[in-house]
């Protein structure tokens, strides 16, 4: 067949958005495993799938410790710090809502020091860097995201630990990629969370990856609007 120059059928960007939406809740009503989701685990199921294009994979893997949506978002709404193992996903973090809820977001991988401590104690560099932004920024209330690095969830914990800060003040995106660490990396991070109440939302399993994790924690930003002016849940 000869080429033939065209356009996109749809080419409106708040178009394809609805458009996709409407794609997804349509092919979720077959799918049983969106029953074990609260309203607001399901909204995060919802941009998962639409970053990735994964119904079964993403509903069967996802996993939140109890009312860890509603804590991430009141951590978010009180300006926790988040914390990245790399820098894809802080720079892929919306700057509206960072700014509108006073989130700064780290990440150290790339600094001196995290190379220079990696090499002194033949760890990685996400290791190294996270150990750092724990003892850095003690005083404040962290997220930790981790799209990429399992060796980052490791390091989050164990300096939480050595370092005696409250676990009710962290939450835990488990999201890393890949074949070595990964799946005992997420059940390590979910096991500190459900023994010390820290709020997990974990990818069970090699699934994963930076642009789920980005997209996780818009998705909480989002159900922000559930607050009122007082930081009280209106509910839906």
């Amino acid at each position: 067949m000869p080429f033939i120059r065209m356009e996109p059928p749809v080419n409106e960007a708040a178009d394809i958005s609805r458009l996709s939406f409407e794609t997804i809740e349509r092919e979720l009503r077959g799918y049983e495993e969106c029953a074990r989701f609260t309203f607001r685990e399901l909204e995060v199921a919802k941009r998962l799938i639409h970053t990735t294009s994964c119904f079964s994979q993403v509903l069967e893997s996802l996993h939140f410790t109890e009312n860890a949506v509603e804590r991430i978002m009141k951590l978010l709404v009180e300006g926790a710090l988040i914390v990245t193992d790399v820098n894809m996903i802080k720079v892929g973090l919306s700057s509206f809502y960072l700014q509108k809820y006073g989130n700064e977001s780290v990440c150290y991988v790339n600094e001196s020091f995290a190379y220079e401590r990696a090499r002194k104690d033949g760890v990685t560099r996400s290791y190294a860097a996270v150990c750092e932004a724990v003892k850095r920024h003690s005083d404040r209330a962290m997220i930790f995201a981790c799209g990429n690095a399992p060796t980052f969830i490791y390091a989050a914990v164990n300096t939480l630990i050595d370092e005696g800060i409250d676990p009710s003040s962290c939450a835990f995106i488990l999201f890393p990629v890949g074949f070595v660490n990964v799946v005992e990396s997420k059940e390590y991070g979910l096991s500190y969370a459900e023994e010390f109440s820290s709020a997990a939302i974990a990818l069970k399993g090699r699934f994963g990856g930076s642009t789920s994790t980005v997209a996780a924690l818009h998705a909480i930003y989002r159900l922000i609007e559930d607050f009122d002016s007082e930081g009280k849940y209106n509910g839906r």
